[in-house]
Order: C-alpha cells, then structure tokens, then sequence
C-alpha cells in the first residue's frame, strides 16, 4: 500500500496529464474511433481494434487519475522541515566506497519516468526520514545492510 501523499509540483502535474488526457488525447481517439468504424466490418479493421483498445486504456488512466487526486493530500514545504530530511526532501548521501547519490523524496505517483525521484515508501526514504546532515543511515536491502551518510538536504521552496 502507497501513502496517499504528493508534493505540490507532483499535484500539478497529475492534473495536467488529466486535463490533456481528457481535452486532447480521448477526443482525437475518440474522432478515428469513429472514422474507422464508419469504414464498415469491424473485425477485420485494424485502425478501428488499435484505437479502440487506446481509448479504454485512455479511458482507464482518467478514472485512475480522477480517483487519485481526490485520495492524495498535498504536502507543502514548511520552515520547520529545514535541517532533516521530510517528505519532498532532496537528499545527497555518500558511502564508504565514496559513492554518491541525489534525489528526491517524493510520493508513489511521481517517481515514475524520474531516476532522480524515490518514493516515500521505499527502505532508502524510511531510513533517511528526519535525520540531519552527517547522521548515519543504515538501509536494509536484500543483500544485506548499506551504510550511508547523509551529506546534504535542500527543499523547493
């Protein structure tokens, strides 16, 4: 199960898939759709079969995005937050091999497409939550326990 928490910039960009999803993408489907099915037999009309299974998955996408927004509570920056790592945190952490790594910490529905994002819910973000820079972060991982350090937080304000 996914916490049901988003940043603002996540928010915003879950509604505007909606609205292009809704306003241009379902309507121009939904128009070649219609055009191939005026073509006649349907079982044989490869235009009509491809783009009616694009506007169920279209359709799909909307009723998932439609239910999520209303479930997700925004989380904004707060001043309080300075110094340890929240929700919407980016993090620089460092290894004793001298690896490092930035991201973010955000929620389930905006790290996909983004390598510099990690959910909320992952084992790296529960065991960064509220430490400070220079605290020790042990992360538990299928092949054992990884030591980082954590070297540097910032917010989007």
């Amino acid at each position: 199960m996914s916490t049901n928490i988003i940043t603002e910039a996540g928010h915003v960009a879950l509604k505007e898939e909606l609205d292009h999803l809704w306003r241009v993408k379902r309507p121009d489907i939904t128009q070649k759709v219609a055009w191939a099915a005026s073509l006649g037999d349907r079982s044989e009309n490869a235009d009509y079969q491809y783009n009616k299974k694009l506007l169920r998955e279209i359709d799909r996408r909307v009723r998932y995005l439609r239910k999520r927004l209303e479930d997700v509570k925004v989380v904004a920056y707060s001043r309080e937050q300075e110094g340890r790592i929240f929700f919407g945190a980016w993090v620089e952490i460092e290894n004793e091999e001298g690896e490092a790594m930035k991201f973010r910490i955000v929620g389930y529905d905006e790290i996909y497409g983004r390598k510099d994002y990690i959910s909320i819910d992952s084992p790296m973000a529960r065991a960064l939550l509220k430490k400070s820079v220079d605290d020790e972060a042990i992360v538990r991982t299928p092949t054992g326990e990884v030591t980082w350090w954590v070297v540097g937080i910032t917010y989007e304000k």
